[in-house]
């Protein structure tokens, strides 16, 4: 896979949901697989085969580290990049959503025009080897 496509939202705010979608449908031109929670999204993710996990950090059901956790013990997601969004931003909670295994970290309140381009970024220098 050579392009960037296919980006599963997992966010439990359904204003932020409908945020993201709108940026990353109408302006990224992705399409978009929106997920209200963790345990949704290991329930779309196979089928939905997703090139890009964006995956909020706190929901109700599965945190964001054990939905990655689970993600990554799925066929074919081993090498999907996840990228969390959060609205803790200290550089230490950020490093350690880094050591979870994600590709890069969002912070909350992010620029619904600029989001395509950023998650794009992250889709760049993230894809594991062997990922297609």
């Amino acid at each position: 896979m050579s392009e960037l496509r296919r980006v599963m939202c997992v966010e439990d705010d359904p204003d932020i949901r409908m945020i993201i979608e709108f940026s990353l449908a109408s302006v990224g031109g992705y399409e978009v697989c929106l997920c209200p929670g963790g345990t949704s999204a290991l329930v779309q993710a196979p089928i939905f085969k997703p090139d890009l996990v964006l995956l909020d950090v706190m929901m109700p059901d599965l945190s964001g580290p054990e939905t990655l956790a689970a993600l990554r013990l799925q066929d074919g997601m081993k090498g999907v990049p996840v990228v969390f969004m959060t609205a803790k931003a200290m550089p230490e909670e950020v490093e350690d959503l880094l050591q979870y295994g994600a590709t890069g970290v969002i912070v909350k309140p992010f620029d619904p025009i600029t989001l395509p381009q950023d998650i794009r970024i992250y889709w760049q220098h993230g894809r594991g080897p062997g990922h297609d």
